[in-house]
């Protein structure tokens, strides 16, 4: 994992102004300001109550501070501004509770700069620059043309309401918390699939690999839920992730586990970080038994090797 450092940078402020046409020449108009404030990398905060002080929120300094992972399918966790009522990351909502901590992430193929912009009681806006590292992945080029056509009309009725499932499970909001938690691995094993990874069919990409594929060597091994959740979504026989589980994790955070042998679960029970919820299979599409297991946040997708470091 990224070590975690203090970096604080000085503020730099820009200010703007303009007066409209119907107002007098001398009048003062007042204009929010707009500042560029770097963000500050602090060790991981621990968690605060559920509820606090109006004293407490507003003694937070006006900085963005966060620990994480800075690179494409990486997370911040961190606090907002103190005061702020409003955070975006590159125009994408960004919810943060009373205690003003929040949790962002970086797509796999986001750009290498974004933006966290925070807005104030006054109208101000608080932009602070974060710098995102590009990834090497793993590309498998291949000297043969990309299979053409697409899924044909008939399994279409099949995949599209499981699609549609799928997305509607992801916008639930449950209010849990295991955002807030280091992760753990749901089951160690041999990884036979990484994050990112891609083939490239003369000249032209395949779909990447959106997860990572940890397998047993065999079916019915136990697999637990990384971290705290809600259940949203707990189905068998989909036509291509076969046995499918998802929890959400809160703040748009959510992990999905494919080809299970079992689910021990149902939608909407909560679950805590290491309790038992399903077997390792290799049901729907899958050539032999192993967990798929994939984090997005909203529509990002993001590396799970990141929130939990090397298997031991």
């Amino acid at each position: 994992m990224t070590a975690r450092r203090v970096a604080p940078l000085l503020p730099t402020i820009a200010l703007a102004a303009c007066v409209p046409a119907s107002e007098p020449v001398g009048t003062s108009v007042p204009v929010p300001v707009a500042e560029t404030v770097q963000p500050i990398r602090t060790p991981a905060p621990t968690p605060a109550p559920a509820s606090m002080p109006p004293s407490a929120v507003s003694s937070r300094p006006q900085v963005f501070t966060f620990a994480g992972e800075l690179t494409q399918g990486g997370f911040l966790r961190g606090t907002v501004p103190g005061g702020a009522v409003s955070v975006k990351l590159d125009g994408e909502d960004v919810a943060f509770g009373s205690d003003g901590r929040f949790f962002a992430a970086f797509d796999r193929d986001a750009g290498t700069n974004a933006t966290l912009v925070a807005t104030m009681p006054d109208g101000r806006e608080i932009r602070s620059p974060v710098s995102i590292s590009p990834r090497d992945w793993q590309i498998e080029r291949i000297n043969v043309a990309r299979t053409p056509g697409g899924a044909s009309d008939s399994y279409m009725k099949i995949r599209q309401p499981e699609l549609d499932a799928i997305w509607a499970s992801r916008q639930k909001q449950t209010g849990a918390q295991g955002w807030q938690q280091e992760f753990i691995w749901p089951v160690k094993g041999r990884i036979s699939g990484r994050f990112g990874s891609q083939r490239i069919y003369r000249g032209e990409p395949g779909a990447y690999h959106t997860g990572l594929d940890i397998s047993s060597g065999t079916s019915g091994t136990p697999y637990v839920a990384p971290a705290d959740g809600v259940v949203v979504l707990a189905v068998q026989g989909y036509s291509l992730e076969g046995n499918l589980l998802i929890i959400d994790h809160g703040n748009g955070l959510n992990s999905a586990f494919l080809h299970s042998s079992r689910l021990y679960v149902k939608e909407g029970d909560v679950v805590k970080q290491g309790q038992h919820i399903g077997d390792i299979g290799m049901s729907g599409r899958a050539t032999g038994p192993h967990l798929h297991w994939s984090i997005k946040w909203h529509e990002a997708r993001l590396d799970p090797l990141l929130f939990t470091g090397p298997m031991d």
